[in-house]
């Protein structure tokens, strides 16, 4: 009787520890889905303010007459900085993932 009751014990612990763990992996997976979208938007904002400082340097740049038109050097600056922006947090991202990795190595 004591084999048997500590049998069932047993799987009830297991069930709980089984459902705990079910649980712990669906946070996770919640966690990392809002840290790629927080990631996402991180992208979206930085770009905003890197291709707005860069206008605010070729409205700048303009008096000294130069070709192009701070609208034209804005605009073509918006794939550029997504560009470098999403390749930064993605090298980040990478630098973070790998084991035993520090930024400096």
């Amino acid at each position: 009787a004591t084999t048997l009751l500590r049998t069932w014990v047993d799987v009830e612990v297991e069930k709980q520890n089984r459902d705990l763990l079910a649980s712990m992996n669906n946070r996770a997976r919640l966690q990392l889905r809002l840290q790629q979208t927080v990631e996402g938007l991180s992208v979206a904002a930085v770009s905003y303010y890197v291709v707005g400082l860069i206008g605010y340097v070729a409205k700048g740049a303009s008096i000294f007459g130069h070709a192009f038109a701070p609208e034209v050097i804005t605009a073509a600056s918006v794939p550029v900085a997504i560009l470098l922006v999403w390749g930064g947090v993605r090298r980040v991202r990478q630098m973070h993932s790998e084991p035993g990795k520090l930024a400096g190595e």
